[in-house]
């Protein structure tokens, strides 16, 4: 394990990992900038839940005291679900908020780095961040796109957030040289809708797959990780252009505000959440979940395929 100096990790994820047991990783942005408290430590509780039902451990990371977290102590989760002075780190922020302790919520971008240095190989989100629209303009691009490009984890997600361009943000991907399968689909998912209007590079059959395909890419040595797009469930899926009229009204709020930079996703996730009544935070919550449940039958694969 690299930069123990800066790590702390559970010791039950660390048994696991070293015993070549199935881990999940998960992130802590959902937590203090996705859902309000303490809503959201019931979601963290469940979404812990739903990876160990599948045979594997999860490990949510945040920065704490200085200190990378690798698996939050109920007291340290209790730190990410009040958010007082939880700041949303990316990439770029880790190093300032180690030296300055300050407390720190981990993105995906961020969360991949640290289940990298823990040696996690799996990681499941709600949605990647990309190019956000207009984004040949404002040159607004997440850094979730390089972290894929270089850091060799796994990511589960319901494909981009549609607050997004997903056709640029894929076009990203492809010239970054990082694989997007699908789940079970040909098409790849729009976060609250089960399709985007734009394809994956391979439909694989199921999870058993997927690992193959990952551990391959890793043996031949190409760097960055994998993305895989994993559908909504069906009973929770929203209409498409349903959430296109609704998204381009948060868009136009948020233009009116100023709003931009790393506060326009919670911002319009918000305003989404507010528009539609609720219903996309419910469909939120349920994607997160399925992920889980995928990112962790990906990880036991995993295992299986390196014992």
């Amino acid at each position: 394990m690299r930069n123990k100096e800066y790590m702390d990790v559970l010791p039950e994820i660390a048994e696991a990992i070293a015993s070549n047991k199935p881990v999940v990783t998960l992130e802590s942005t959902i937590l203090s900038h996705g859902m309000p408290y303490p809503e959201n430590v019931d979601f963290a509780a469940e979404v812990e839940k739903v990876v160990r039902a599948e045979g594997a451990i999860p490990a949510t990371t945040a920065l704490i005291g200085g200190r990378i977290k690798v698996g939050l102590s109920p007291a340290e989760l209790q730190v990410m679900c009040k958010a007082e002075d939880v700041g949303k780190v990316s990439r770029r922020d880790m190093a300032t908020y180690l030296a300055m302790k300050k407390d720190g919520a981990t993105t995906v971008a961020t969360t991949m780095i640290c289940a990298a240095m823990a040696g996690v190989k799996v990681f499941a989100t709600g949605g990647i961040g990309g190019v956000h629209r207009h984004g040949e303009v404002t040159m607004d691009v997440s850094a979730d796109l390089q972290e894929l490009k270089q850091t060799p984890v796994a990511v589960v997600c319901a494909g981009a957030k549609q607050i997004l361009d997903i056709g640029r943000t894929l076009e990203y991907l492809e010239t970054m040289g990082v694989p997007v399968i699908g789940n079970g689909t040909a098409d790849f998912p729009a976060f609250y809708c089960r399709k985007s209007g734009y394809g994956v590079d391979y439909a694989a059959k199921d999870e058993a797959e997927i690992a193959g395909i990952i551990k391959t890419k890793w043996d031949l040595g190409l760097e960055g990780g994998v993305l895989i797009g994993n559908p909504i469930p069906e009973e929770y899926a929203l209409d498409f252009d349903y959430m296109e009229s609704v998204i381009n009204e948060a868009l136009a709020e948020a233009d009116a505000a100023g709003v931009h930079g790393k506060n326009i996703t919670p911002f319009l996730l918000a305003k989404i959440k507010e528009l539609t009544k609720g219903v996309s935070f419910a469909s939120n919550v349920q994607l997160a979940y399925n992920n889980a449940r995928v990112a962790a039958r990906i990880a036991k694969a995993l295992c299986e395929l390196s014992a």
